[in-house]
């Protein structure tokens, strides 16, 4: 009898085109950011984006973040609200440039930031809300917006799981005052490590082109506009190298294509697991009519942890990777270290923490894993 295959929970695509690209670029031999592959990124960005002032390729997702913290000018009185059930990179960056950091809770249907909940945390310090689009479904931007409006505040979109997503027919990240995109091995479109800017302020972008190159202002030199580049403003190394822009041009070129198979892998998860989860209590996603998903994940919601953890260990059994996902970020260690007066409980954050598991999403994942996959959940209960 031979051996079960392992079905790891992520695989990152591997196209001929990318290999073809990262040989041009050691032909080429600039392998430093600014590169001509970066520029194809950034131009391939911009496109999806017509209405931005631009989008600066960067080396994560989490400099992203910074670099938007350093556009703000934080002092050490600012606020920043941000979702309590994120990735750590969504408070930590603007910890790290001198804010504090508010915890907001999630909504119960989209685990998406409550914005029900935004104007009673907003104080005087309020300086921007970050808000996450989780599994790649919008938040509600309208609300959230013009909570923003009313106090003149920022809005940035953590947009890691949202390329391709659209709220009432706008993409995500084009809404907010700033948008950062994640290009980490556990995203739709992967260079491994990775991110991007999007900025919709002509003034903000040219400093932020300053930002990424260590404050200096060496974009305008590398354009002809200054005979000398120097230092000029705050910053640190934040730009992409062009051998990993190489290889994310070319799943940029499939995008296409990856964005088809994770949709039919998700609407099968969906389709097939609609009436079991019914029969047993256990939620799937939903998503709102006036919101275009980006097929980033596709996650269920179990009656207790016990139930969860259950779940995940009969799938490790049959070799089927599966897994949770954020702690709260008001119970870490540090959320708590860094808790505000008057922070407000985020109940729901907790509840979904325990309760979440993530079935293996991936451009490469075979109809035949799948149907395993399916087969395997079902005899869970």
């Amino acid at each position: 009898m031979s051996e079960i295959s392992t079905i790891p929970f992520n695989r990152v695509s591997s196209f001929e085109d990318s290999k073809r690209f990262i040989e041009d670029a050691l032909d080429i031999g600039f392998l430093s950011g600014r590169g001509q592959y970066t520029k194809r990124c950034e131009k391939w960005l911009a496109s999806k984006y017509p209405k931005s002032a631009g989008a600066l390729l960067t080396s994560s997702c989490t400099h992203a973040l910074e670099v938007s913290a350093i556009l703000m000018n934080l002092s050490g009185d600012d606020e920043v609200i941000v979702p309590s059930f994120t990735f750590v990179s969504s408070a930590l960056a603007y910890h790290m440039h001198g804010a504090k950091v508010r915890f907001c809770d999630i909504r119960k249907d989209t685990l998406n930031i409550d914005e029900a909940l935004l104007e009673e945390m907003i104080t005087k310090n309020t300086k921007a809300i970050v808000v996450v689009h989780y599994a790649g479904v919008a938040c509600e931007m309208d609300e959230i917006m013009a909570i923003a409006k009313k106090y003149k505040i920022l809005v940035v979109e953590d947009n890691a799981h949202g390329l391709f997503g659209k709220y009432k027919g706008v993409p995500l990240g084009a809404i907010g005052d700033i948008a950062t995109l994640s290009f980490h091995a556990t995203k739709n479109i992967s260079c491994g490590e990775g991110g991007a800017l999007l900025i919709n302020s002509e003034t903000l972008f040219h400093r932020a082109e300053i930002v990424i190159e260590k404050g200096t202002n060496r974009v305008q030199f590398i354009n002809g506009q200054v005979d000398k580049y120097s230092w000029v403003d705050k910053g640190s190394s934040y730009v992409m190298s062009d051998l990993l822009a190489a290889l994310l041009f070319g799943q940029f070129k499939n995008s296409i294509e990856i964005q088809l198979k994770r949709s039919v892998i998700w609407a099968r998860y969906f389709n097939e697991l609609s009436e079991w989860g019914l029969n047993n209590g256990i939620s799937l996603p939903i998503v709102p009519d006036h919101c275009e998903q980006t097929y980033h994940m596709f996650y269920m919601l179990l009656p207790n942890k016990s139930a969860r953890d259950e779940l995940i260990n009969h799938l490790a059994r049959h070799s089927i990777g599966a897994v949770f996902h954020y702690l709260p970020l008001h119970n870490s260690i540090m959320g708590s270290k860094l808790a505000l007066p008057g922070q407000l409980p985020c109940p729901v954050s907790s509840e979904i923490s325990d309760r979440i598991i993530r079935l293996p999403l991936y451009h490469g994942l075979s109809m035949q894993s799948l149907d395993r996959i399916i087969e395997t959940v079902k005899k869970f209960r």
